[in-house]
């Protein structure tokens, strides 16, 4: 029973960017995750440890963003994608869409989407 579970809209200010006034101070990332696995275990037991714990993503990829300070989305989006199938064994499919909301004054954001598969 393949099924998806996520986070919408998760917000993290964090140093991201090419320029130097970017490297200085935070900025939004909004963040959409959504990771696909078999939760039939899940659905039968009722337990926490069946399942993909969005919480533990949430912390996981906070972290992940504060420590690692990255120039650009791209990197961002890779480095989350391995971070959620390492913390989470029972992903098949990790999605992810990193927006960048004051990127470029004209637009709304920026961003980038990817789509990763366990190997």
């Amino acid at each position: 029973m393949i099924a998806t579970t996520g986070l919408n809209s998760l917000h993290i200010d964090c140093i991201v960017g090419v320029y130097a006034f970017e490297r200085e101070q935070t900025q939004p990332i909004i963040m959409n995750i959504e990771l696909d696995y078999d939760f039939a275990a899940a659905a039968a037991s009722d337990a926490i440890g069946d399942a993909v714990d969005y919480d533990l993503i949430a912390r996981g990829v906070t972290e992940l963003l504060h420590e690692r300070k990255f120039v650009l989305l791209e990197a961002m989006a890779e480095e989350t994608a391995a971070l959620l199938f390492e913390q989470h064994a029972l992903a098949q499919t990790v999605r992810l869409e990193i927006r960048k909301p004051e990127a470029v004054p004209a637009a709304e954001c920026s961003f980038v989407r990817l789509e990763r598969n366990r190997v």
